[in-house]
This record gives C-alpha cells, sequence and structure tokens, in this order.
C-alpha cells in the first residue's frame, strides 16, 4: 500500500524512492503522523463541544422513551411471568406426608400399601387450608401409626392433581378405607370432629356381645341397624362385607354420621330383637315400630341397605352444622316449622354426655305418642339384666302414670289464658270455660257429650264480648259467672276466672282434658252458694297441686296434641356461638349453653331464660309454655348493645331497649325515623332531620331515629316500610300519626306535620284554661321559629359574602387560567422553534459524524503507512550494516590476495590470475544476490 492510497504493482516503483527518502530520515515521517493525529483531536473535541447541550436533551428523551419500553414489555412480562415453585406446606418433621408438587400418582402408589388414607387437598393461598392445617396435624399426631395422613397441592398447575381434580373450594379432605372411596368429609374443621370422623371410616362397625353392650346401643339417640352374622364357620360369613359396605356407603352419605351400624356376633343377643337368621339386618327406632330388612323384596346389597336405612330412620332430634359461608341450610330447616334451638359444649370424642341424655330424654317423650309401641317390649325384657347403661339412657317408659280423665269425658270445656290486652286479665288472668246447654235460666251441670269446635269458637267470642259481667276485684279467690250466648237462645256459657302463678300457665293448655268437678256452686251473678248444682272450674285441676308429677305427663307426646309442633336441633356451642349472640344469648357468659325457639312463620322467637340452668325440665317447662294455647312467653326482641352515643348528638339514636324511656315515656313530642344501613334512601333524609332537629326546642321535641334491622320493637310499633315517619305527641302517645306517604319528606312539609299533630285534636274539648296554654304554647313554638329564622337569615347573609368570595376568587383564577394558557402557547411555540433546531443540529451532527469517520479512514492509513515505513527503514538500516560489513571483508580479501600475490610473483601468472579472477567474480555474484534478497523484502 502507497502513501497515497494506491496499491497494485505499478504502485511498487513509485514506493521505493519515497521509502528510501523517508528511510534516511524517519524523523519525518513520525513528526507528520503527530501533528496530524493533535489536529484530529482538536476538532473532535470543537464539534462535541458544540453538539453536547443538544444531545444531552436528545439522549435524556431516548434514555425516557427506553425506560417507558422497557417498563411496559416489563409489565407483559409480570403477565406471563411463570409462577414460583411450590415449597413445602406442611414441615418438615410432620407425620403428614406432604406432596407439595401435586403428585397425585405418587399418592395413589401409597394408598396401595394402606388400609386407611386421609387426602388433605389444599392450595396453598387459601386461608382456610392454612387454618385447617395445624387441624390436620393434631389428628395425624394421634392416629398416624393407623392412618396414612397425604397432603397433596391441588393448585400447582403442573401438577397432576391440578390436571385430574377439579375442585371448586378448598381444603377437601377425602378417605380411603381399602378400596372403597372417596369418602368426602364436609363437617368441622376442628381436630376433634375429623378424628371422630376418621375412627368412624376406621371401625364402621360396632361389634355386640353381650346384653349390656346391646343395651347400650338401643339406647343412644340415634338411629342404629344391626346385623347378625354367625362367625363360628367362616371368618367372614356371608353378606358380612356387604354389611360392612353399606356402613361405609352410609358415611359416604351422611358425613354427620348419625346411623349407627353394629354387628352382633351372640345368636342369644340376637334373639332378644327377634333375629334368628344369621345375615339379617333390624334398624331400631324408638317411637316407631323398628324394622327388620326385607330380604325377599329388596336385593341384598351394601347400597341397597343403605338406602333403606336412611329412607326408614327416625330422626328424633338433629345437629346442625352450618360450614359459616353462603348457605340455605338454616333457612330451610326453619321453613318446615317451629324450631327448637340448643346450644350446648360438645366433644365428639367424650365418652359421655349427661346433658345431651337429658335433652335425649325430653326429645324422646315430646315424641312419645304412644305408649303401646313395638319396640317396648323387646326393651323391657332387656332391662331385667340390670345394665346401667340401659337405666341411665333409655327413659322409662312403662313407670305406671296416675289415671288421669281422658278429654272425651268433658269435651266442652276448653282452659283460657287471658292476654295482656283483655280487661279481665288485670284482676285475673286464667279462665275455665264450658257449654251450658238449658231450657232454663239456671244453670246445669256441664255434661254434653256432643259438642264441636264450632261451639267452643262461639263460646269464647261471647266470653270477651261479656267483660263487664266479672268483679273486677284483685284477689286469689274463683270468680264465676253465666251469661248468655249471642248465637244461640238456649245456649248458656260457665265461665271461672281466677289468678294463677305464671309458672302454672305452662301446664293449663298441655293438660286441657285433666280436671274435675268442683263442689263449688254459684248464682248467674256470679256469687257463691250452697246448692247442688256444681261445675268445673280450673281450682281443682289436678296440674295445680304441688306434689303431683308432671315430668311425664304433661310432655309425653305432646308433639302430637298441638299444632305448633317443635323441630328439636343441637348445635355445637363452641363454633357456633356467634348465632346464639344473633338470637339473644349473653356474649359475657362463661357456660356457653342456650335454647331459644324460632317461629318463622310467625316472625317471633322466644328466649329460655339464661339465669335458669339448661337442664331437662328447664326444657320441658319451655317447651309446654310454648305449646300452650295463649302462650305466656315473651317474645325476645333482639337490641343493639353496642351503639356509639357520642356526648352531643343532634338526633337520638334509639334502641330496643331504650324505645319505651325516649319515645312512650318521654314527655316531648317525639318524631321518629325508621332506617336501615341498607335503604340509600334513608341516607340521603339525615340532612333534612339534621336541619330540622336544629329548628325545634330541644326542651319540646326530640328527633330520634331506629335501625329496625338490629333491633324489634313490639308488633304495634313495627313497620314494613323503609323510610317510616311516626310522630308521637306529649300526653298522648297512643295517638301516634305516621307521616303521609304521597308527601315529600322535606324541611317544610316536616314542619307542618309537626305543627298540626302537636297541637290538642279538635275532637276534644278544651277549656279557657286549655286555650289559654296553647295559645302561650303557640307563642312560644312561634317566637322561637323567629329565633331560628333569624339564625337562619344571619347564616344566609354569612353564606352571600362566602359567595362572592368565592366568585372573586373564581374571577382570579379564570384569570390566572388564561395567563397559563397564553404561556402554554408560548411554550408550544418555543418547544416547535427547538424541534426545527434540533433537527438541524442532528443534521449537523450526522455530516460531522460522516466527515469524522472519513479522517479517521485517512489517519488509519497514514497510520498504517508510517508503520509500514518504520518497519522498512529498520530493515534498510539492517542492510546497509550488512554491506558495509561484506564490503569491508572484501577489502581485506583483497589485501590478502594483493599479498599473496607479491608473495607467489615467481609463481606462473597464468595460475595465480584465474584463481583470483573466479574469487572475485564469486564475491561480486554473493554481494548481488544479498542485494536482490534485501530488495525483494523491502517490496514485500
Amino acid at each position: 500500500m502507497s502513501l497515497c492510497g494506491g496499491s497494485g504493482p505499478s504502485a511498487a516503483p513509485r514506493l521505493r524512492p519515497r521509502a528510501a527518502q523517508m528511510a534516511r530520515r524517519p524523523e519525518l515521517l513520525c513528526g507528520a503522523a503527530i501533528v496530524l493525529g493533535c489536529a484530529f483531536l482538536v476538532a473532535l473535541k470543537v464539534t462535541c463541544r458544540v453538539l453536547s447541550p443538544r444531545v444531552q436533551v436528545l439522549k435524556e428523551d431516548e434514555a425516557r422513551e427506553e425506560i417507558q419500553r422497557n417498563h411496559s414489555s416489563c409489565r407483559a412480562k409480570d403477565v406471563t411471568m411463570p409462577a414460583k415453585l411450590p415449597v413445602n406446606f406442611f414441615s418438615t418433621t410432620s407425620p403428614v406426608i406432604d406432596l407439595f408438587r401435586g403428585q397425585l400418582d405418587y399418592a395413589d402408589h401409597l394408598r396401595q400399601d394402606a388400609e386407611v388414607v386421609l387426602y388433605f387437598f389444599y392450595a396453598p393461598w387459601c386461608g382456610q387450608s392454612i387454618a385447617a392445617r395445624e387441624e390436620i396435624e393434631q389428628v395425624a399426631s394421634r392416629l398416624s401409626d393407623q392412618v396414612l395422613f397425604v397432603a397433596v397441592n391441588c393448585w400447582w398447575n403442573q401438577g397432576k392433581c391440578r390436571k385430574q381434580k377439579h375442585f371448586f373450594y378448598f381444603p377437601v379432605i377425602h378417605l380411603y378405607h381399602r378400596s372403597f372411596g372417596p369418602i368426602e368429609y364436609k363437617g368441622p374443621m376442628s381436630a376433634v370432629y375429623i378424628e371422630k370422623f376418621v375412627r368412624r371410616v376406621m371401625t364402621p362397625l360396632l361389634y355386640i356381645s353381650s346384653r349390656s353392650k346391646l343395651l347400650d346401643f338401643l339406647s343412644n339417640y340415634e338411629p342404629g341397624v344391626l346385623g347378625y352374622f354367625e362367625f363360628n364357620a367362616s371368618p367372614q360369613p356371608p353378606g358380612y362385607l356387604t354389611f360392612f359396605t353399606s356402613a361405609l356407603h352410609s358415611l359416604k352419605k351422611d358425613y354427620l354420621g348419625t346411623i349407627r351400624f353394629g354387628v352382633i356376633t351372640d345368636k342369644r343377643v340376637a334373639e332378644e330383637i327377634s333375629l334368628v337368621r344369621s345375615g339379617s339386618v333390624y334398624l331400631h327406632r324408638h317411637v316407631n315400630s323398628s324394622l327388620i330388612y326385607p330380604n325377599d323384596i329388596m336385593n341384598y346389597t351394601a347400597e341397597n341397605i343403605c338406602k333403606w336405612a336412611l329412607e326408614n330412620r327416625e330422626v328424633l332430634i338433629r345437629w346442625l352444622r352450618p360450614h359459616g359461608g353462603k348457605s340455605l341450610l338454616l333457612n330451610n330447616e326453619l321453613k318446615k316449622g317451629p324450631a327448637l334451638l340448643i346450644f350446648l359444649p360438645y366433644n365428639p370424642l367424650a365418652e359421655i354426655h349427661p346433658l345431651l341424655d337429658e335433652i335425649t330424654k325430653v326429645a324422646l317423650e315430646y315424641h312419645n305418642c304412644n305408649k303401646s309401641q313395638a319396640a317396648e317390649p323387646d326393651l323391657q325384657h332387656l332391662g331385667d339384666t340390670d345394665s346401667p347403661a340401659f337405666d341411665s339412657s333409655v327413659p322409662d317408659a312403662h313407670m305406671e302414670l296416675p289415671e288421669t280423665l281422658s278429654i272425651t269425658k268433658y269435651p266442652c270445656c276448653n282452659t283460657v289464658v287471658l292476654p295482656q290486652w283483655h280487661s279481665i286479665s288485670r284482676t285475673h288472668n286464667v279462665c275455665e270455660l264450658c257449654i251450658n246447654q238449658t231450657l232454663g235460666v239456671k244453670p246445669n251441670k256441664v255434661h254434653v257429650p256432643h259438642c264441636n269446635f264450632l261451639e267452643i269458637e262461639a263460646a269464647l267470642d261471647s266470653f270477651y264480648l261479656q267483660e263487664h259481667t266479672f268483679f273486677q276485684v284483685i284477689s286469689n279467690t274463683i270468680e264465676c259467672s253465666n251469661f248468655l250466648s249471642f248465637y244461640s237462645p238456649f245456649s248458656y256459657y260457665t265461665a271461672c276466672c281466677r289468678t294463677v302463678n305464671r309458672h302454672f300457665l305452662s301446664f293449663i293448655s298441655s293438660e286441657k282434658t285433666i280436671f274435675q268437678t268442683p263442689k263449688v256452686a254459684f248464682s248467674s251473678h256470679g256469687k257463691k252458694g250452697n246448692t247442688q248444682h256444681s261445675i268445673p272450674h280450673i281450682e281443682d285441676r289436678n296440674c295445680f297441686i304441688p306434689d303431683f308429677n308432671i315430668s311425664g305427663t304433661n310432655i309425653s307426646g305432646l308433639s302430637c296434641r298441638t299444632n305448633k309442633t317443635l323441630n328439636l336441633y343441637l348445635l355445637d356451642s363452641n363454633l357456633f356461638w356467634i348465632y346464639a349472640e344473633r338470637l339473644g344469648a349473653s356474649r359475657s357468659a362463661h357456660l356457653k349453653e342456650f335454647a331459644a325457639i324460632v317461629d318463622l312463620k310467625e316472625e317471633v322467637h322466644y328466649v329460655l331464660d339464661q339465669n335458669q340452668s339448661l337442664v331437662g325440665s328447664t326444657l320441658e317447662n319451655f317447651i309446654k309454655n310454648f305449646s300452650a294455647l295463649y302462650s305466656p312467653l315473651e317474645r325476645h326482641l333482639v337490641d343493639e348493645p353496642w351503639v356509639r352515643v357520642p356526648g352531643q348528638r343532634v338526633i337520638t339514636e334509639v334502641t330496643t331497649n331504650t324505645f319505651r324511656h325516649t319515645v312512650v315515656l318521654s314527655e316531648k313530642n317525639v318524631l321518629l325515623l325508621y332506617y336501615a344501613q341498607w335503604c340509600g334512601f334513608c341516607a340521603s333524609l339525615n340532612h333534612v332531620f339534621i336541619q330540622l332537629a336544629r329548628l325545634l326546642p330541644p326542651d319540646n321535641f326530640t328527633v330520634a331515629r331506629i335501625d329496625v334491622t338490629r333491633n324489634d320493637l313490639p308488633w304495634e310499633f313495627m313497620t314494613d316500610r323503609l323510610p317510616t315517619i311516626l310522630f308521637f305527641p306529649h300526653q298522648r302517645k297512643e295517638q301516634s300519626v305516621k307521616f303521609p306517604e304521597d308527601f315529600s319528606i322535606n324541611l317544610p312539609n316536616l314542619l307542618k306535620f309537626i305543627l298540626h299533630h302537636s297541637s290538642f285534636s279538635s275532637s276534644e274539648p278544651c277549656t279557657k284554661e286549655c286555650l289559654q296554654k296553647e295559645a302561650v304554647l303557640q307563642q312560644g313554638r312561634i317566637s322561637h321559629l323567629e329565633r331560628e329564622i333569624q339564625k337562619l337569615r344571619s347564616e344566609i347573609g354569612a353564606l352571600h359574602q362566602a359567595q362572592e368570595q368565592l366568585e372573586a376568587q373564581l374571577s382570579e383564577a379564570r384569570r390566572e387560567e388564561q395567563k397559563l394558557q397564553h404561556q402554554k402557547h408560548a411554550l408550544e411555540k418555543q418547544h416547535k422553534t427547538l424541534q426545527l433546531h434540533s433537527e438541524q443540529l442532528q443534521a449537523t451532527h450526522d455530516r460531522k459524524n460522516r466527515e469524522l469517520l472519513e479522517m479517521a479512514e485517512k489517519l488509519q492509513e497514514l497510520a498504517d503507512a508510517s508503520e509500514n515505513l518504520l518497519k522498512e527503514n529498520a530493515l534498510l538500516r539492517i542492510l546497509v550494516a550488512s554491506r558495509e560489513g561484506k564490503l569491508q571483508s572484501k577489502d581485506e580479501i583483497k589485501e590478502s590476495l594483493q599479498s599473496e600475490q607479491t608473495l607467489s610473483e615467481d609463481s606462473a601468472v597464468s595460475v595465480s590470475t584465474a584463481p583470483a579472477t573466479l574469487e572475485e567474480k564469486r564475491i561480486d555474484n554473493i554481494s548481488t544476490t544479498e542485494t536482490e534478497h534485501s530488495s525483494g523484502n523491502r517490496t514485500e
């Protein structure tokens, strides 16, 4: 390559003289290269200094765009980012095998070697799964030597569990008993309940080998299915595996395990319940007749046995276990009729439950409508074995009771518990009403074998219309009277009334049939006398004798003698106490025992007095009081005890407990608003009532409101529409007035409504003094309103001033906005100018870059050429040095030859001349060859 950039063979002849010239003075070439390099650096520095501000701005914009692009790409990556690898859900020391990668195939492999396996399917993010983890570990710590516990992560998207199982909720518990399963557990996620269910799966059958064990099994309140199999001939008699599988089927269909399965292994024990053939199945029922599985009608299969037991079982009392989420369980059960909900602490693993046994006895007596049931003889002769379990669990249904008169003896008498609104209730609260059909005026002995319900209703109507006939004197004696029927001129009625203690009222309706003819006679005006005629009345009823045993007679079969039959339910207060609190249980109760009757149809519920202990006798009285025709139970009103009442509040918040004091007994006019938290229109009226409360004088008026969804009121004060406004005038609270629904609720209409109804009614006579008081009162109200109007005017003036100030501020803000708009336009113009300038600078920058690139290429060529010249210069020096050495050696050779010639002058001229000539030629050839070799190297 030449210095001018040429190349090829033609440049070689021109390069040689220049190279020879540079070889003589190499410092010129180095100086030229240094000068060109300095010039290049100066030009580059000046160009970069001119372009640096604009380039920096452009670089910042490019960096900002790059950040935005990276941010957008990062957001897209977050959506498609793969899930993190799962980690252990259970600890490594836990007895639960944790397959946190969802290895369902490995779980199935583990199940092949175990008899009972519990699968816990979970999701790591699920709060309920996290809460149930500790409960599963507690169960596993106690049963890990008998049951294999396996936890499977069914949320990991790459696991087989997620691909094969499609669960809609977590956690899910499945149990397998060898090849049978899965049996899903749907009960509470509590360790004791889970352990109880696992133990039922482990031993689905109870083996009964003696009479005592049979009595224990039959005395339980849960339905029982017994199978008799002879194990003498074979360890697995025919039909045993089918019966065993039917027990597992019952757990699969009924996770509560309400049906207990047992196996009788002794023939003599099986004969006690009439099982004589091996493979027979017996369903025990307490109230109705027990059944034997019909082998001749139904096939002997596990599914059929389970279905037959579930369809024919007898449920006297049921457990309710709501799972806490959205469910219609309670609603569906309450729709069936009145329900007695009993909350008690329950431990499924405990061996004895004394309180549950008492409740079971009450339930059996309540539903025991017929004493001559088929199952009673079996238990009667079994009771002769002196089994303690039988004595403690089975109610003594064969105790001889005192003979009482049947209702057919006196069919036309009825016991009446007077309601509180009746005027007689101020002196007497119970009356015995009888029909007396006679042709004369004097009453005869009540003995009418033929009468019906319509006659009793007619007697009640006439009785309520004849209030003035009875004495209005408070006493403990009997007041009797005869009165004429309004429907028949030949029918007379007799009523005997007296005051009875409140706890005796529960016995009236349940023992309507038990009365005797008293020896008390009276006249038609109710005065007592000594005549031979007598009528039955309530004083001589057996149920009011303190020594009479009513525990068995009043409650026994009551469900069949009343139209208000109760469904009995049990709830574990350790899990569901929040429902008891909603029904009225105390939050500070140490012993979580509570009972309430809920009647969804009548929209009422009654609460058992919490000061009484929850035992069988109190439950019996509670049931009997509810079953009475006129129940003495008082409707429980739900109250909101946590209402926050600030120190100064314009509107008074009313609750169930404060309603009577704030509204009914208040000496002020009260305007009451009925509202609810979910009522949006009620919330929109708050400002109207706040203004109204500020306008009305607080000494005479009270503006209040009540949340009817959290507070119950007596029926006469309830409403079915929200919002509702009631006004209770002073001293005339019974004449409360409802705000018209067709009027709009605003401040003027409310003021007119209050002022109109707060004055005395025009229908009532009013004296001059009354008029004067009313005028003074109205004048005071007018003056108060004038003061309030003056305050409002001053407030309106202040509002006008504030409005003017706001308008001035708005005008100033508009001017500022215009200035900002002008500045915005100017900045936009500058921005456009800067953009043009930036484009120009960009073009200049590109042009300078191209020039710099060209200069850099030329400098690179110069640098390459200078490097080649330096190499050639070094070679030339070496060549010159070698040439000089050769020339010197040549001179020495010549000198030696000359000396030799002088020494051999005598020799022949031809002989000495020839070798000298040859030697010179040889040296010349050698020098010529070296010169050409060095020239060739330089050329390369």
